[in-house]
């Protein structure tokens, strides 16, 4: 738990930025906060006119912790203000005045602290947001493979809230609350210590029976996060997919499962208020009782002589004020045990080691100069069924290459792995004789681009969804690229032109303008290697057949491989590969294949390709 803690800070980088000023203001709030009670006393030695006794002085009075230097001070600013002339009426105001000056202080110097730990606060938040987001952005693609989308946004969001506080309180469990106790503590020592000693001795008898509540509350917190994140895995999943929920009627059963879910968070966030809030209550009644045992030794005191009514009135006034700062230490630690346990889910987080990644002596990738070589390839996700069985074929420079066969053989899982989405388990691939793993990734991908089957559109204009991959193209290269999409015309015809904002995930198109968006994408970025994986799918007769011509046109000269269950797409190709269950089983032209009567010539009867 320390260990996590002590990385949570690290977040507040540099922390002595926050810490310093806040240990000033916070001092300062303590000091003069004490000081509005302590003014009980002459208040009331005033208005009572029990034992003050006037004594003119023009002598500043030496700093001291005993009671009666504020009668020396009070004094000596009544002289310099009102001169010798004793009336009761120009105490009752200097007192007044003094009291205001006080008072302001006190919660100028609170409101300083309070600014400075929100200051904190939103840019430890701002931090953690930015490192958890770049974090999850730099995974590999397998990584997401086994995570819920919505327990990672749950972490990004509903955790960091947790943690931020986890943080900030740290100032007041370190600064805020123990001066204000000492300063109580002080206060109350100077009116008798026989009464403060009294207090010493119940302040951690109070401590000991919150903090037993306080530390059941770890684990529950971890659960409350962990259901949080389910609840937003089940509402992300719900929502992206509400076509197919009403199509089979299953609103229901989605309704059921999120309300049984969100019925177990209610339940555990339940039994940690019931812990949380029975400490407030709990030291509150410990602390009347506590008065009530005062009010019997005190009496005992003031009857004695050995302390006065107002100094008794003063002292339980101030103890009752100490179990406050006292409660808010418990209850911030409350709040700090809830932030280690969603620390640990956001460190589970960037913990995690992605299982692609960059040699030290990884290179930049320059372009292609002769052709990719995939060695005996071998691949598995998950190490316990293979999908890719020893596979060999080569991709000359400017050869359009495709590979077809039936679902589930692992075309698109070999292009995946020519990008690098993964690492093989076995062989390898070669560019230009120089391992995959040789180059850095981000270098490699930056000369490819990929239009696949599950169309990717961000809730974002037109114009930037076909800019992705160049934020800096101009107007006149981005209807070009539509146009070579067979784009523009629908483009044109929407409210707004290329500043049409397309919904979520492209809901406002269709499926085949969302997929000439896709293709216009990939046009723009004018990419040494193209992916095609069934990217005209989604389009109608009339639209394929002019996407099909620009593309035949963008292909050209360029390094290819298409992806196609439509073999009437791929009849051009260079060359083509038939993948059956992670193997190439034929090789080929189109007219080659159909000659040997084999898988390919099947799949074309199939279809009815000629």
């Amino acid at each position: 738990m320390f260990k996590t803690y002590i990385r949570l800070l690290g977040f507040a980088k540099p922390i002595s930025r926050y810490a310093v000023p806040y240990f000033f203001f916070a001092a300062l709030h303590a000091i003069f906060n004490t000081f509005n009670y302590a003014m009980i006393m002459p208040i009331l030695n005033a208005m009572f006119s029990e034992g003050y006794a006037f004594q003119p002085t023009y002598e500043i009075p030496a700093l001291s912790f005993k009671g009666a230097v504020l009668q020396q001070w009070l004094n000596y600013f009544y002289t310099i203000t009102f001169g010798v002339e004793w009336k009761i009426t120009n105490v009752l105001i200097l007192l007044a005045v003094i009291l205001i000056i006080m008072n302001f202080l006190s919660n100028l110097f609170r409101y300083l602290g309070g600014y400075t730990v929100e200051n904190m606060r939103v840019t430890t938040v701002q931090r953690m947001r930015n490192t958890m987001f770049d974090c999850v952005i730099g995974k590999d693609v397998g990584y997401f493979g086994g995570q819920r989308k919505g327990d990672i946004i749950s972490r990004i969001t509903s955790d960091v809230v947790v943690v931020q506080y986890c943080i900030t309180n740290t100032l007041q469990v370190a600064f805020r609350e123990p001066f204000l106790i000492i300063g109580y503590l002080v206060l109350m020592l100077s009116i008798s210590w026989e009464l403060a000693l009294f207090s010493v001795l119940f302040l951690p008898f109070v401590g000991f029976i919150i903090g037993s509540i306080v530390k059941k509350l770890r684990h529950p917190a971890s659960q409350s996060q962990q259901r949080m994140g389910d609840l937003v895995s089940v509402l992300d999943e719900s929502l992206g997919g509400i076509k197919i929920v009403k199509t089979y009627t299953a609103a229901d059963y989605i309704k059921d499962k999120f309300h049984a879910l969100n019925q177990n968070l209610a339940d555990t966030l339940l039994w940690m208020a019931r812990r949380q809030q029975l400490a407030s209550p709990m030291s509150e009644f410990l602390g009347i009782t506590a008065v009530a045992i005062i009010l019997v030794f005190g009496g005992t005191l003031v009857m004695r002589g050995s302390l006065s009514g107002a100094g008794f009135i003063a002292f339980i006034a101030a103890f009752s004020q100490i179990t406050r700062p006292v409660r808010a230490f418990i209850d911030q630690f409350a709040n700090i045990n809830q932030g280690v346990a969603a620390g640990e889910r956001i460190f589970a987080v960037l913990d995690d080691k992605n299982e692609v990644n960059d040699r030290e002596d990884a290179k930049v990738f320059d372009g292609l100069k002769d052709r990719v070589e995939f060695r005996n390839v071998h691949f598995s996700y998950d190490e316990s069924r293979e999908i890719i069985h020893g596979v060999s074929f080569e991709v000359r420079k400017g050869e359009t290459v495709a590979l077809v066969g039936p679902s589930g053989g692992g075309k698109s899982t070999l292009s995946e792995l020519m990008e690098r989405f993964y690492d093989i388990n076995q062989g390898d691939i070669l560019f230009d004789g120089v391992s995959i793993r040789d180059f850095k990734q981000d270098s490699l991908r930056a000369a490819m681009s990929l239009v696949s089957q599950e169309t990717v559109l961000f809730n974002d204009t037109i114009r930037s969804n076909i800019a992705l991959g160049r934020t800096d193209a101009t107007d006149e290269e981005i209807i070009a690229a539509a146009k070579v999409a067979n784009a523009h015309n629908f483009i044109t015809e929407s409210p707004e032109g290329y500043d049409t904002n397309i919904g979520d995930r492209g809901a406002k198109l269709s499926g085949g303008q969302r997929q000439r968006l896709s293709i216009a994408r990939a046009v723009l970025k004018n990419p040494e290697f193209l992916i095609l994986d069934e990217a005209t799918s989604a389009l109608d007769t009339e639209s394929e057949k002019l996407v099909q011509d620009a593309l035949t046109k963008l292909l050209k000269g360029r390094t290819s491989v298409v992806i196609a269950h439509r073999l009437s797409t791929i009849m051009n190709a260079d060359r083509i590969f038939v993948i059956d269950e992670g193997r190439i089983v034929e090789e080929g032209k189109h007219e080659e294949l159909l000659a040997k009567g084999g898988v390919y010539a099947k799949l074309v009867e199939l279809q009815n390709v000629k």
